[in-house]
């Protein structure tokens, strides 16, 4: 294969930024210099940064290409081509498509089995070269469900399923602590009536109860089957941390107190806060602010959770704060593809695969020049 060089780039790599120039070979990066070159087919970026390519680990945007609307169900091949290059627009070469696993099938406030058939649409297009960058399936187990167990018996080690989460919506605690945020957001959603709503939250009471536990050690045992990496959900308290560890969890996703995330970095695990949260200044739900975690040194890990984009808008205004553009470029990086297991990207260095974004600032606004996934350009 021809060699790609991108030159006259800002390369930002682990502990630095270097102007400097990249070079392609067979899909992975095969050399970083110093300076730039004069090399015949040599692309200029014209002074713009280089960065690896971001890697998400927790999205609802399939889903949300699935269903645009309440009870509109998208044709999937063609919301699974737009989910993939929304993406890639935005800088994402690796992602990780976050499926619910276990349902509640009857009901007015019911939530309906999906995650296999899509997954195996996905793969499909996967063989069929149809996509632009990498997939990994996230199974969010929900504990607060019906039909948990026989879900998750249905993938295996082949479906390249990189992450559960323990998803537990209880009312009354993590996420929906407090319960007026949840019946605002659930009568908002599904049109309930409050006899609707109080009669939804004591069918999750109810649920939890009866089968929580298992739910909760069968999504653990079932991690452990499909070789993936094991992560929490909305830890609250100390108390909850100290579960997740001995379930030896590693990755946080959105702690809601600042207590949680002191006590997830007491126990070596990695703290994941939503790049909305930052962006937006607060939790939509009420919860921690991701920049007040980000300025006690209790943020290891962005995602884009429901705004693709807001990924990259994210990590530079943490480089704008922390004033230290490699360590918040990690945070979307580095230290995503480190938690999720892929010691193969997230970093430019030789050897790794040749995902790479190009990437000017226009008004303080991160702007996408170029996006390479295994030294392809897809963006």
């Amino acid at each position: 294969m021809t060699d790609q060089i991108l030159t006259n780039a800002r390369i930002v790599l682990e502990d630095e930024v270097i102007t400097g120039s990249l070079t392609l070979r067979d899909g992975r990066i095969a050399a970083i210099d110093s300076g730039t070159t004069r090399a015949s087919g040599a692309v200029d970026l014209a002074g713009d940064m280089l960065i690896p390519g971001l890697v998400e680990l927790h999205t609802d945007n399939l889903e949300r290409h699935i269903e645009p609307r309440p009870k509109v169900d998208w044709p999937h091949a063609a919301a699974i081509l737009a989910h993939d290059g929304e993406l890639a627009s935005v800088g994402i070469t690796t992602v990780f498509d976050a499926m619910r696993v276990g349902s509640i099938p009857q009901g007015k406030a019911r939530f309906v089995k999906y995650a296999r058939n899509l997954a195996s649409e996905l793969w499909g297009l996967r063989e069929a070269g149809a996509l632009r960058i990498n997939h990994y399936l996230h199974l969010r187990a929900e504990v607060c469900s019906e039909t948990l167990v026989e879900e998750l018996d249905e993938f295996g080690a082949e479906d390249r399923v990189g992450i559960v989460s323990l998803m537990d919506h209880t009312p009354g605690q993590r996420q929906f602590r407090d319960v007026s945020k949840l019946r605002h957001y659930v009568q908002g959603k599904l049109g309930l009536t409050d006899p609707e709503f109080d009669a939804h939250v004591a069918e999750l009471k109810a649920l939890r109860d009866s089968h929580g536990d298992r739910h909760e050690a069968e999504a653990v045992a079932a991690a452990r089957r499909y070789g993936a990496v094991l992560a929490s959900h909305d830890d609250t308290t100390r108390e909850q941390v100290a579960v997740s560890a001995a379930h030896g969890i590693r990755l946080a996703e959105f702690p809601t107190t600042a207590e949680a995330a002191g006590a997830c970095h007491e126990h070596g695990i990695a703290v994941m806060m939503g790049a909305p949260n930052l962006i937006r200044g607060g939790s939509h739900s009420g919860n921690v602010a991701a920049k007040d975690l980000a300025e006690a040194g209790l943020l290891d890990i962005l995602s884009s959770d429901y705004v693709p984009s807001a990924l990259m808008t994210a990590a530079f205004g943490l480089a704008d704060l922390w004033e230290d553009t490699p360590r918040a470029i990690a945070t979307v990086t580095a230290n995503p593809a480190r938690a999720a297991g892929l010691d193969d990207r997230g970093r430019i260095a030789p050897g790794l695969h040749g995902d790479l974004v190009r990437v000017a600032r226009v008004q303080d606004t991160p702007v996408v020049r170029g996006v390479w996934c295994h030294g392809r350009q897809v963006g």
